[in-house]
């Protein structure tokens, strides 16, 4: 089971480059698709929001902390990721954890908030 996700969520369209967008949006579940199939990541997930003047939508790629640098050093998804940064505002790519790597970031937390005096009120 992935421990590790990449989140990636951009803005709005930039005017004019909507018919590119459309293509750079297919052309990455078509990516994600065949890395998924090769085994090279473990999922992914697409989400589209209603218009809010924000984040209009996100994918979500799950796999192993090795299958992600893998990942973010190809370059398949860079190109993808340039291609995406010409044609949306806001991209934001983060990594994260989830499933069992959150119970290990959780921990490190404990252990780091146990070195720091606590406040009282």
């Amino acid at each position: 089971m992935a421990d590790r996700v990449l989140f990636i969520s951009w803005g709005e369209s930039v005017a004019g480059r909507e018919e590119r967008g459309l293509e750079v949006f297919n052309e990455a579940l078509g990516l994600y698709g065949r890395l998924q199939q090769d085994g090279r990541i473990e999922s992914f997930n697409v989400a589209i929001l209603e218009p809010n003047g924000g984040v209009e939508g996100y994918m979500e790629i799950y796999g192993s902390a090795d299958q992600l640098a893998a990942l973010r050093q190809s370059d398949e998804f860079r190109r993808t990721m340039t291609d995406a940064s010409l044609i949306v505002h806001d991209l934001r790519m983060v990594e994260g954890s989830v499933n069992e790597g959150v119970a290990r970031d959780v921990a490190l937390y404990q252990e780091s908030i146990a070195k720091v005096p606590q406040a009282t009120a």
